[in-house]
């Protein structure tokens, strides 16, 4: 699992700054999941290794331009590129209806199937290896945040023990392989655990933006290996950030600490604190580091691979 920075700006882009865009690439399955869209992130993507051919599923959090304006732009590339796969989108309700009214409009038709899914707090997609949730953050729109949680996945099978034990290859291994006891022809029953290696628990990444601080963040980061918590405003512009639904740089800090994530990136910076004004970015991550150690400040492109915490290797059972 692996994260990139497409757009760390708030409201407008800057120079060195796009607005919000984040992909989740999953080199496993040769797919990218993007989070929210703001205008430039096609090109934020030619500029990137990460490949649009391989966008399955696209979360939306909220409606505000900065985070839908390049929806449509991208989507329409891809449909020009013969992209045959199919995207499914997530967001709040009306995006359909923003979507179908640009296609509209703008006389656009794309040749593979999009699916538009409006979400509400819960589970809003699961497969074999990955579920989706959502919760409500608070924002001056209905605003939405996600978790991603990777299912666990069974331990290394040790095929020289089984061989060892006399048990041939076939779809028996299959059984041990998911931890199952069976029986074998002699009588011997073998349990498929004692031939599996510890359990890789899955990785859980949370994405909260835009919020003020609020319990729905807080539930979304439960445990998080890492959080990506939106940082518009410094401590000392509190009021403002309260003022507009936004969170501080500590108000993000406070976010991973009572949710015991690993690790807090924040993104989503005001241009306010560019460099040579009173207060830049590197005072908002030193305001958080007070609280919460363990946080980084994002920027365009940042890649950032989760890790596996030690302790997430549990014996089989």
């Amino acid at each position: 699992m692996q994260i990139t920075f497409l757009g760390t700006s708030s409201g407008v882009p800057t120079r060195s700054r796009n607005v919000s865009g984040v992909a989740l690439r999953l080199p496993q399955r040769a797919e990218v999941w993007l989070f929210d869209c703001g205008e430039g992130t096609q090109h934020q993507f030619l500029r990137s290794d990460l490949k649009v051919s391989q966008i399955r599923r696209i979360f939306i959090t909220h409606t505000h331009g900065d985070h839908i304006f390049g929806l449509m732009g991208l989507l329409a590339s891809i449909g020009l590129a013969g992209n045959p796969n199919r995207i499914d989108i997530y967001g709040p309700t009306g995006l359909e209806d923003y979507l179908r009214s640009c296609q509209r409009y703008s006389h656009t038709h794309f040749s593979y199937p999009i699916k538009v899914h409006s979400v509400r707090p819960g589970v809003v997609y699961e497969d074999d290896e990955y579920v989706v949730v959502c919760g409500r953050l608070e924002h001056r729109v209905t605003a939405f945040g996600y978790r991603i949680e990777e299912k666990n996945r069974p331990g290394h099978f040790d095929v020289e023990q089984a061989k060892a034990l006399g048990i041939p290859p076939g779809p028996v291994y299959a059984q041990l392989k998911r931890g199952e006891v069976i029986s074998l022809p002699d009588g011997r029953k073998v349990n498929g655990a004692d031939l599996c290696g510890p359990v890789q628990v899955g990785r859980k990444i949370a994405y909260c933006t835009d919020t003020v601080y609020c319990p729905g963040a807080v539930e979304l980061a439960r445990d998080a290996d890492v959080l990506i918590h939106e940082a518009t405003f410094s401590h000392q512009d509190a009021q403002m950030a309260i003022d507009r639904l936004h969170s501080t740089s500590t108000m993000a800090a406070q976010v991973a600490l009572n949710a015991k994530v690993e690790q807090l990136i924040m993104t989503h910076f005001s241009p306010r604190y560019a460099p040579g004004n009173t207060q830049v970015l590197d005072d908002l991550l030193q305001e958080a580091r007070a609280i919460f150690p363990k946080t980084m400040m994002a920027y365009d492109f940042l890649s950032y691979e989760v890790p596996r915490r030690r302790e997430s290797l549990v014996p089989s059972k």
